[in-house]
């Protein structure tokens, strides 16, 4: 086994890391403050190629492998989780399912704006009634000549206030109400209004809206995948956006356990550092071991995605347990620094409340043991048949 990242791989961490710690480290705690979406950043992201960084340069990418990509969002997330989820959303649910399942035509002119950072995308899968259970989902796109008639409202659409291209799943079987009569629609920002922008605990820069379409009339050529079969493209997103999520994580986590080190290097009590007293020394021995932990389930699914191999456990281990660490160590890091910890002088508490997240989006962890359990049962009554 060989762990070390490609010299390609540490060339674009290093860019991701130092355009984090010029462009976003500086800014977070006043865009977290005034609850800002950044949106003069997302230019800059996508003039360096980190808003398409593993999209093919024929497309308007940087052409680079999924684990660059990764290690984007974690250095991102590590400055800033908002902007970390701007992008994984952005690139692995509305970006990439339209390279995996568009057409050519639909990927030469949906991709490229969205690659350069022109456009920000948006998956709009969430209902006030449709969220573990996204198969019940209300939305309904009607036939309408050639092309389609959509109404309906979707809830917690990440990117939904500033996004230009939204991969919208509506039902177009009216006569079912389970996920076989789902389709996937590409629409673009007139087509929809936004009525809300959600109040959150954390990730105060990234936007996070309430959309509704009313009548909206798209052409046949707006449809993505086949007839119905939408359900598959949002499951196959989820798979790969679990990562991407497993990566927010360990960059929250990260950047927590960073600043409990060198608090506890700095902030002396009883005539001596509390990184000399055994109690703050074991703390950072697990949220050390814990990061690393995380870091390998988290590169070990990004690498099975890459290399084409099956990746939905894995995604959601690595997702599961990077997000329930991350929550954690965000922890452990308030409580290293004590009364400081709790407040806005020091980021950590930032971190704490932006780590929660994880755990709820795309796919609660809840919902993650059931895929793990899922795809291991299977995996073993498969083993069973074959003897």
């Amino acid at each position: 086994m060989d762990f070390s990242l490609s010299p390609d791989q540490r060339e674009i961490q290093s860019l991701a890391r130092e355009v984090a710690e010029a462009e976003i480290v500086p800014h977070a705690a006043v865009w977290d403050r005034e609850h800002r979406f950044p949106v003069e950043l997302y230019a800059k992201l996508g003039e360096l190629g980190l808003m398409g960084v593993c999209v093919p340069e024929e497309y308007g990418g940087a052409g680079a492998d999924f684990l660059s990509y990764i290690l984007v969002l974690e250095e991102l997330s590590r400055a800033d989780a908002g902007v970390g989820v701007t992008v994984a959303v952005h690139t692995g649910a509305a970006t990439m399912p339209i390279l995996g399942f568009g057409t050519e035509e639909q990927r030469a002119r949906f991709v490229p704006p969205l690659a350069r950072g022109e456009t920000i995308g948006a998956f709009a899968l969430t209902e006030p009634d449709a969220g573990s259970d996204a198969g019940s989902l209300r939305t309904a796109a009607a036939e309408h000549g050639d092309g389609w008639t959509l109404s309906g409202s979707k809830q917690w659409i990440t990117n939904g206030s500033y996004a230009g291209t939204f991969l919208l799943f509506a039902r177009t079987d009216p006569d079912t109400t389970s996920a076989r009569g789902v389709s996937a629609f590409l629409l673009d920002a007139e087509h929809v209004r936004v009525t809300r922008e959600e109040e959150k605990l954390g990730l105060h820069s990234s936007s996070t809206a309430d959309l509704v379409l009313e009548d909206v009339r798209v052409g046949p050529d707006r449809l993505l995948h086949e007839l119905h079969r939408g359900f598959s493209v949002a499951m196959a997103t989820l798979d790969g956006g679990r990562i991407g999520i497993a990566a927010q994580a360990v960059g929250i986590a990260q950047a927590a356990y960073e600043s409990a080190r060198a608090y506890a290097l700095e902030r002396r009590q009883f005539g001596k550092r509390i990184s000399e007293f055994q109690a703050i020394q074991w703390k950072l021995a697990d949220m050390a071991t814990e990061l690393d932990a995380a870091r390998l389930l988290l590169y070990r699914a990004a690498w099975r995605k890459q290399e084409g191999m099956s990746h939905t456990a894995e995604g959601a281990k690595a997702k599961l347990y990077a997000s329930e660490m991350a929550r954690r160590q965000t922890a452990e890091a308030i409580q290293i620094l004590g009364g400081y910890g709790y407040t806005k002088e020091f980021p950590v508490e930032r971190y704490y409340r932006d780590a929660k997240i994880t755990e709820i989006y795309e796919g609660t962890s809840e919902v993650q043991r059931i895929v793990i359990a899922r795809e291991l049962l299977k995996h073993a009554e498969e083993a069973q048949a074959a003897r």
